[in-house]
Parts: structure tokens; C-alpha cells; sequence
């Protein structure tokens, strides 16, 4: 998808560390990174490098020690604990590794959940959720649960979930890692078309360089710093 305008979300100079007095640990160390609009960026690195850590603060689950965010030109931490709820349920979807599906209900019924907290009623929470399943290539599996569906098509349900809500980012956190390679393919496959046919900004959180070399943009973390490699046309990207 073509890129353009400001940045959909910036984070300047982030530091994030956890503990303190003479154990601390230091995770993100001065961050910067620009995403605009149709973005589809991976952000990759080794095992205990900061992504999730950097993933849970672009998606507005924790908040940095130090520095910037900024989301859709909003300063963040000039939120309070509800306005950052109602943010982060507005903008942005999550899909994770583990699917993150509630057993007892149907795929539909799992869709619909973010569309509850907006305080939608039944029926229109059926008739959206039912109506992404059928974009996601499931219409003929709403009425299933978890436990009936392949674990590509538990994956399909997650992401129809995390954009229900039309966010503006869908942040996915591992998303083929728990599915075999032709499937996982497919589940890249579908977040490459949302992408392109939705304008769906996506940032893959990955440790699989096959993933991460399908992606426009591709930035590495290492021991908590960014860095960009190919940097896209438009000087947008993270910096060191």
C-alpha cells in the first residue's frame, strides 16, 4: 500500500527498564521510530531483546520511563487510565501467538468482544463480526468454537477480532509462530491483503527472518536499540 502523510504514531527517545536501586534492567534504551499510514513494518530480534516490551508501549499497554509517544499526535502520557482505554480500543487491534480465543464461546462471539466494550448491541455486533469472519475466508465456521476450528483458522478468528473495531494499527505479536509453514504463509498472506485492501497500518513482532523479509519495512532490536534496514524511499524509520 502507497505511504503517506505524518506520522500515524512516533516514539522520540523512549527508555523503558524494569527493577530498581542496583538491579535494574535496562530494556529500551533512547528509541526513535516513525510509522505512517499503510505502513507494514517487522520488528525483529533474538529472544529477551525488548520487542514485546516495545510492542506493549506502541500499543498502549504499558507507558515508557523516559521519552515520547505520540499517536495520532496525541502525547500519551498525558492520558489518564481512561482515556488511554478508549485510545487504544479505538486505534489499535492485537493478534498474538496464542490466539488468545475464549473457549466457550463461538467465533463469531469472539469477534464481536471489543464491540461489547464500545456498547453495541447484539445484533450489530453479529452482523460485523460474521461479516469480517466471511473477509477472513470463515463465514462457515461463526457458529464454531475454538475447539472445532485448526489452529490456522483459530489465527483467522484472532485477527478478524483485532479488526472489528477498525483500527488504524493492527500490532501482531508472533502470529505464525505457533502454525505450520504453509499456514502461517496464508496468515501473512491475509494481513499483506488487509493491508492493501483496508489501509491497515501492521507492525509484525517476529524472531523468523523468512517473515520479517516479506515486510516492506524491516527493523532490528538489539540490546534496546532500533535499527532499520532498507530504510523505505521516504526518510520514515527508526533510528539508533
Amino acid at each position: 500500500m502507497t505511504v503517506s502523510g505524518p506520522p500515524l504514531f512516533e516514539l522520540e527517545d523512549v527508555h523503558q527498564s524494569y527493577g530498581s536501586g542496583p538491579v535494574v534492567l535496562n530494556v529500551l534504551e533512547g528509541v526513535d521510530l516513525q510509522v505512517c499510514r499503510g505502513d507494514f513494518a517487522a520488528i525483529m530480534g533474538p529472544s529477551g531483546s525488548g520487542k514485546s516490551t516495545l510492542m506493549n508501549i506502541i500499543g498502549l499497554l504499558d507507558r515508557p520511563a523516559r521519552g515520547r509517544y505520540l499517536l495520532k499526535g496525541v502525547e500519551t502520557a498525558s492520558l489518564d487510565d481512561g482515556e488511554t482505554a478508549a485510545l487504544r480500543n479505538e486505534a489499535i487491534g492485537f493478534v498474538f501467538q496464542s490466539f488468545h480465543l475464549l473457549p466457550r464461546l463461538t467465533a463469531w462471539q469472539n469477534v464481536g468482544l471489543p464491540l461489547v466494550y464500545r456498547g453495541l448491541g447484539r445484533a450489530e455486533i453479529r452482523r460485523r463480526a460474521t461479516g469480517l469472519l466471511e473477509t477472513v475466508g470463515l463465514g462457515d465456521r461463526a457458529a464454531h468454537r475454538p475447539h472445532e476450528l485448526s489452529g490456522g483458522q483459530r489465527q483467522r478468528v484472532a485477527i478478524a477480532r483485532a479488526l472489528v473495531g477498525e483500527p488504524e494499527i493492527l500490532l501482531a505479536d508472533e502470529p505464525t509462530g505457533a502454525l505450520d509453514t504453509d499456514t502461517g504463509q496464508e496468515i501473512m498472506n491475509l494481513l499483506f491483503r488487509m493491508n492493501e485492501e483496508q489501509g491497515t497500518t501492521a507492525i509484525v513482532i517476529t524472531h523468523d527472518h523468512g517473515v520479517a523479509a516479506q515486510c516492506p519495512r524491516r527493523i532490528q532490536i538489539r540490546n534496546g536499540r532500533l535499527q532499520e534496514r532498507d530504510p523505505p524511499p521516504n526518510g520514515g524509520g527508526a533510528g539508533l
